[in-house]
């Protein structure tokens, strides 16, 4: 019997949700940069592909020495992007065609140039001195304890000014929030409320497990040797102590408070780390924590392999007070999939299969902009570089870069019709072909591809918010039953390049509701996938 859940749910419940980078959207204004005005003039592309509502990384006031994520005014937008006008002019425009708005909050750490971190920073007894964590030197000057910055080195810098060394987990320039002090979680909640008076209907809250650190500032011990490469002090660190402290949970049930008070607001985390799994399910626990999370299960992954997906679903099982997860297989922090995933001659085939993937799992579908045409990695030269963890790691770290290359909108215009300027980054000749008015004039195209499975998750509720029970998961075949009133249906995926034997838990029936790359009733050639409907 199929699970009858309620039809009556929040419109971020199985939503799609695309993700755009604005710097590297579209150009409005020929500098070479995406802004804001560039958003909304192409908002009718992310529109027909059926998504619920957009997600915009930061574009706030920012010195941009970590692209918009060292946030110098919480409450304003940077010129670079345009002005608060152009943000609302945006957020009109994706309502009209039916988009939801939400947006990046950056809690963990600020700018150096913040205004927060000018005053904490003259002088130990002004009313934002605690707003930041601050340390002094232990009795040789060397820093209170031995975290380690993401970006590499020590995660502590030394400041004259106060005679203390101040926290930052990314750059120095990124100091690290005092999200303890409740004063620090009021004023970020105000800026929360800045923006959710100007009509935006949900928030990703990045890094959300690094804002709160242990107050005693005890030394992580040493991580185990696992075989991989170690590029950075960092990864030497098991990080107990620098960050994930229990508090955050606490904070999180503040945040939903006050988005309840604005009614159906969605609020969704970013959680890395070796211990992501425990903290998605304390940040979403119940209806009093945020309503979703996500990690880095397939972000980094190596390989699309069954038993990675069974693995990652089944820890997010259906059951009372369990979070809802969502999903992406690609992000402005990690390479494409494309170039992760599947051989260059595959790639074609491998896209229809690992579209109709994702939108067949269990929990909300991220979508990174240009996922939709295939876009694949781009080798950024190193004099090009604009990403600074992949300077300082040169060239041992694989450059963010690659995946924040300009969307291409036009096959055979100047800069592929992304600006009228040099792009801040290349475009990349590969994904040229892949702009969005060849893909328009190919009805074979993986962005008509798109459209047609965006829209089968929505006309279907057992892939929109229905349960999810894995059956086979093998070498090559993985196969799970998808139910929810009255609706039952089986999503059987080949996600190797050889054919494979058809399961024979599935009759060869013909009730086929989609199939790419050949997949038949008794026939699973490679990247082959079917939904069946029993």
């Amino acid at each position: 019997m199929t699970p009858i859940l309620s039809t009556d749910l929040p419109w971020w419940k199985g939503a799609v949700i695309y993700q755009i980078y604005p710097r590297s959207f579209c150009d409005s204004n020929g500098d070479g940069i995406g802004d804001l005005a560039g958003i909304t003039q192409r908002l009718e592309h992310v529109a027909k592909l059926g998504v619920d509502a957009i997600w915009i990384s930061p574009f706030f006031t920012s010195p941009m020495r970590d692209f918009g994520y060292d946030i110098a005014d919480y409450c304003d937008v940077d010129p670079i992007f345009g002005t608060l006008g152009d943000f609302d002019a945006l957020v009109a425009r994706a309502h009209d065609l039916g988009l939801k708005v939400t947006i990046d909050q950056v809690y963990a750490h600020t700018s150096d140039l913040h205004d927060w971190f000018a005053k904490s920073r003259a002088g130990r007894s002004g009313d934002k001195a605690d707003w930041y964590v601050w340390a002094d030197p232990k009795p040789d000057g060397t820093p209170p304890s031995n975290w380690q910055s993401v970006f590499g080195g020590p995660a502590w810098t030394w400041d004259a000014r106060r005679g203390q060394y101040y926290m930052h987990q990314f750059l120095s320039s990124q100091p690290q929030l005092n999200v303890h002090n409740p004063a620090v979680q009021d004023a970020l909640l105000g800026a929360m409320r800045f923006w959710l008076d100007r009509g935006v209907d949900g928030f990703r809250l990045d890094a959300l497990n690094h804002s709160m650190h242990d107050p005693l500032l005890r030394d992580n011990p040493p991580a185990p040797a696992d075989g991989k490469l170690r590029t950075r002090p960092f990864d030497f660190q098991i990080k107990r102590y620098s960050q994930s402290h229990a508090g955050v949970a606490d904070f999180v049930a503040r945040i939903r408070r006050l988005c309840d008070d604005y009614g159906a607001i969605f609020t969704v985390a970013e959680v890395g780390g070796a211990l992501a799994e425990a903290e998605m399910k304390a940040y979403t626990a119940g209806e009093t924590h945020l309503n979703s999370a996500y990690g880095f299960n397939f972000l980094y992954a190596d390989a699309l392999t069954p038993a990675l997906v069974k693995d990652t679903v089944e820890r997010w099982p259906d059951e009372p007070g369990m979070g809802w997860p969502s999903w992406a297989f690609e992000n402005h922090d990690a390479p494409r999939a494309l170039s992760r995933w599947c051989a260059p001659q595959d790639r074609a085939a491998f896209g229809r299969m690992k579209t109709m993937l994702l939108v067949a799992l269990r929990g909300n579908a991220i979508l990174y902009q240009g996922e939709e045409l295939g876009i694949t990695q781009v080798d950024i030269p190193f004099e090009k570089l604009q990403d600074p963890e992949a300077i300082a790691n040169w060239p041992l770290t694989l450059s963010r870069d690659g995946a924040r290359t300009p969307l291409p909108w036009e096959a055979d215009a100047a800069q592929a019709g992304f600006s009228s300027a040099e792009p801040w980054l290349p475009i990349g000749e590969e994904n040229r072909a892949r702009a969005v008015d060849a893909q328009e004039a190919d009805p074979n195209s993986l962005l008509h591809h798109t459209r047609a499975m965006l829209a089968l998750r929505k006309a279907n509720p057992a892939l929109k918010y229905g349960s999810l029970d894995v059956l086979v998961a093998d070498e090559q075949r993985l196969l799970f039953r998808r139910q929810a009133n009255g609706q039952s249906l089986l999503c059987l995926f080949n996600l190797s390049a050889q054919a494979a034997q058809w399961p024979a838990e599935i009759a060869a029936t013909n009730h086929v509701l989609a199939a790419v790359n050949g997949a038949a009733p008794g026939t699973l050639p490679a990247y082959g996938a079917l939904m069946i409907e029993e």
